[in-house]
């Protein structure tokens, strides 16, 4: 099982990222995919999830009207869109497959860097 994040990097206030995650190794099409991000200090924090089917997505409020996630099963990928960035989006993101209910089967990402400075 393997979750690749790439596209994370060094961007001024007001920038663009788009984050992706190419996943393998596992029944992609079956698993919630998520986003996360830690800055340093801080706990990881949910930031996006969508769907299996890629038909519903949520956000945190931070985020909302910014950030952008999808998915394509074809292809065993999910994407993060950031647009509008601000330095408090400064983090570590991971990517996250999950399934379950109450118990969960969950894979993770090494994480990459994104960084809003001027």
């Amino acid at each position: 099982v393997q979750l690749v994040e790439s596209g994370g990097g060094l961007v001024q206030p007001g920038g663009s990222l788009r984050l992706s995650c190419a996943a393998s190794g596992f029944t992609f099409s079956s698993y919630v995919m998520r986003w996360l991000r830690q800055a340093p200090g801080k706990e990881r924090e949910l930031v996006a999830s969508i769907s299996s089917a890629g038909d519903t997505t949520t956000y945190v409020d931070s985020v909302k009207g910014r950030f952008t996630m999808s998915r394509d099963n074809a292809k065993n990928m999910v994407y993060l869109q950031m647009n509008s960035l601000k330095p408090e989006d400064t983090a570590v993101y991971y990517c996250n497959a999950r399934r379950g209910v109450t118990i969960f089967n969950d894979y993770w990402g090494q994480g990459t860097q994104v960084t809003v400075s001027s």
